[in-house]
């Protein structure tokens, strides 16, 4: 197992060793290993070395440029974006395969997050979201997709929380902003 190095500064080396030399003389045993570790934390300043570890992570996590953005393909957003009314309703399913991904994912987002639901009322969330009365191929959809859960015996259902595509996400932007306009 390796382990990714935990830098350790301090503002002040004389305060430093003050504070772990009061603390190795308080102490009436010889510390172990994580006794040991938590008293060079505290003496640096944390409450313990678990409290030192996350902000040397998260200090981490903000020297570390995010991933570059996907792109997306404005043009699949915009074609997909035509089989939607200005309410955001999916007026057709779309014939090319292509199309249907950004689609279902507009549909999969109407679904309330963490909720368990009857097959009743995951379809009217479906029917919510579409005008063509077509809930169970949706519903067929976004199980064969893995983006809702069912019970073997189909009694509940569950959206699956997932990150949509980079077209879903500005699908779904692109439709909301039509709302709002």
């Amino acid at each position: 197992m390796s382990r990714t190095p935990l830098p350790l500064f301090t503002g002040d080396v004389s305060d430093f060793a003050r504070s772990l030399r009061g603390q190795l003389n308080s102490c009436d045993h010889t510390p172990g290993h994580v006794e040991l570790l938590n008293m060079l934390a505290r003496s640096a300043g944390f409450r313990n070395f678990q409290h030192f570890r996350a902000q040397s992570e998260a200090q981490t996590r903000l020297e570390t440029p995010p991933a570059p953005l996907a792109t997306v393909d404005t043009g699949l957003v915009l074609r997909a974006a035509r089989y939607f009314d200005a309410n955001g309703s999916l007026t057709r399913w779309p014939g090319k395969f292509s199309h249907r991904g950004p689609c279902l994912w507009v549909v999969w987002s109407k679904i309330p997050p963490r909720q368990d639901m009857s097959e009743p009322e995951i379809n009217g969330h479906i029917n919510g979201a579409h005008l063509f009365e077509d809930h169970a191929l949706l519903r067929r959809e976004l199980f064969d997709r893995r983006m809702v859960s069912r019970t073997p015996d189909g009694r509940v259902y569950r959206r699956i929380e997932r990150q949509p595509t980079p077209e879903a996400l500005a699908l779904i932007r692109t439709l909301s902003a039509r709302l709002t306009n």
